[in-house]
């Protein structure tokens, strides 16, 4: 395993635990049957703490993005390329400086 890897793992159970520390946006369906869901289509806006996971959640989903790209480039090299390690981080950046424009 390489460095990368660690970090990549290390993000990906950042975003697990954030994502299971959002707040739901509805009462689930005790609520839908009670009436209580008649405001489902209103929306609330998110305010304090909620709002921070939110976009902690979103950064680090946007790093484990990245990271999970450039794994997938860094470690595939066609068998019989003839490609160093050098070459596959500079295609890895082209890729990536393509897809922010």
């Amino acid at each position: 395993m390489q460095r990368y890897d660690y970090v990549f793992w290390a993000i990906a159970f950042i975003v697990i635990i954030l994502s299971l520390l959002q707040g739901g946006k509805s009462e689930g369906a005790s609520g839908a049957i009670t009436g209580g869901g008649l405001n489902i289509f209103v929306k609330t806006k998110e305010r304090g703490s909620e709002k921070i996971v939110s976009y902690l959640t979103l950064g680090f989903a946007i790093c484990f993005l990245f990271l999970a790209l450039l794994s997938t480039v860094l470690t595939e090299a066609p068998a019989d390329s003839t490609e160093t390690t050098g070459d596959a981080t500079q295609t890895a950046l082209r890729i990536i400086a393509s897809f922010i424009g």
